[in-house]
């Protein structure tokens, strides 16, 4: 803020002049894009999280045609979680394009991208080429999700912010219970035709190019003279909330990476893995769509507990199961945790990052959620070793409710009385706080 001197207009005294506080850079107003630039938004949203995922149900086949190739056990699930590992390395790259370049380009490249290196898995006649295109999807992948993130988060504030948010993540989770199961039932024909459930993306490509356009959110005024430094991010708290993202993901991506071949055992094919994984993405889009109510009655950190204890519950039930039926509302269990997680991981980072610099801290975000994506088969590999499949899901299980419950001790009872879930929420305090 800086103190101005501006004439006083309503006053009928010629040169009469008013004191008043004015901001050095006043915020944009803000207006409801039109529908059809949300829809390719959401639309774009839907090939995000479980992009690397669709190819899941051909993961046992893929290992029995790619058996001679040294390692192939190890690098046909790497096929699954190199694209990962390629949207947290360039997700940083997507944040910069992302606020120097806009959202609309980085968005429009990342679909053609996709487009392109999805369906090119479809002719690799090698393992490594499989994997190059893999990683390409990767990038694609970081884009777009960068840039729905950092673009949600400037068309809107508040209540509406959080709203939309959970919306983005049903519509991520409802791509998964469309092309999961669909990826299931055309690879029990061929393990290759998943591939061009990759095309799709050309379609919301043309979408976005024609609904979505560039503007800038921020007034960019000449800097005055005495201007205050930059709000800079709560570097801190952001950094824990990827961390918090990091070991999230990495738990619940043990579903597609390990349950093909945990179903496998109960005589499951790749059409009923399809079906059961796509049951985890079905009730995280329930679990995002309720994120808005109770973002109104919960502190974040209460919904993050929350959400840390579900997917701990779900996974001991998986873990625990004697059967395709209980594995099934282990994953149902979990989902819903995840559902809550992502868009309000999303929302706090969209409060804590200054406007010209949202698009690096949520990229940040996306960095986290993939690394976790990569390392979930590395870090559950030694428990399989040493045990199982099953008793890597229970043990994991265990960890995050043990998690949950330190967590829950830590909040209850609130520390600042009546007024500590408005404090939670909104990151201020009352006129009245303030004076005590």
């Amino acid at each position: 803020m800086e103190l101005t001197i501006r004439p006083d207009t309503r006053s009928h005294a010629r040169g009469a002049t008013l004191m008043t506080l004015a901001p050095t850079r006043p915020a944009a107003p803000r207006g409801a894009p039109p529908r059809l630039a949300r829809a390719a938004v959401l639309a774009a949203a839907t090939l995000t999280i479980m992009a690397a995922a669709i190819i899941a149900p051909s993961l046992p086949a893929m290992r029995e045609v790619f058996a001679d190739t040294h390692g192939a056990d190890l690098l046909v699930r790497f096929a699954l979680t190199v694209t990962s590992l390629a949207i947290a390395v360039s997700a940083p790259v997507s944040g910069v394009v992302a606020d120097r370049l806009g959202r609309r380009t980085l968005l429009v490249a990342g679909l053609g991208l996709y487009a392109v290196s999805g369906t090119a898995g479809y002719f690799a006649g090698d393992l490594y080429v499989l994997l190059a295109t893999r990683a390409l999807l990767g990038v694609a992948v970081g884009g777009i999700t960068t840039a729905v993130s950092a673009a949600i988060t400037d068309w809107f504030d508040g209540p509406r912010r959080a709203s939309f948010l959970g919306l983005q993540q049903a519509f991520a989770g409802l791509g998964g219970v469309v092309f999961l199961p669909l990826a299931g039932l055309v690879a029990a024909v061929d393990w290759r035709a998943p591939f061009w459930i990759y095309a799709a993306s050309a379609v919301v490509a043309v979408l976005a190019v024609r609904a979505l356009r560039d503007q800038p959110r921020i007034a960019r005024t000449a800097a005055p003279a005495r201007a205050p430094a930059p709000r800079r991010p709560a570097t801190g708290r952001i950094l824990g909330l990827y961390v918090l993202a990091l070991v999230a993901t990495l738990a619940f991506y043990m579903a597609p990476t390990q349950l093909p071949f945990l179903l496998d055992g109960y005589g499951g094919g790749p059409a009923v893995t399809g079906a059961v994984i796509a049951g985890s993405t079905l009730s995280s889009v329930l679990g995002a769509l309720a994120f808005p109510s109770l973002r109104r009655r919960l502190p974040s950190t209460a919904i993050t507990t929350v959400s840390v204890a579900l997917l701990g519950v779900g996974w001991l039930l998986v873990g625990t199961a004697g059967g395709i039926a209980r594995i099934v509302a282990g994953l149902l269990v979990g989902g819903a945790g995840v559902g809550l997680v992502v868009p309000n991981l999303n929302l706090r980072l969209g409060e804590l990052a200054p406007p010209d610099r949202r698009g690096r801290v949520l990229s940040g975000l996306v960095t986290g959620i993939f690394l976790g994506q990569f390392l979930s088969p590395l870090a559950v590999e030694p428990l399989i070793r040493s045990a199982d499949i099953a008793d890597a899901f229970t043990w994991t299980g265990l960890a995050m409710a043990a998690g949950a419950a330190v967590a829950a001790l830590r909040l209850w009872p609130p520390r600042t009385g009546r007024h500590s879930s408005a404090l939670h929420r909104t990151g201020t305090t009352t006129p009245k706080e303030r004076q005590q």
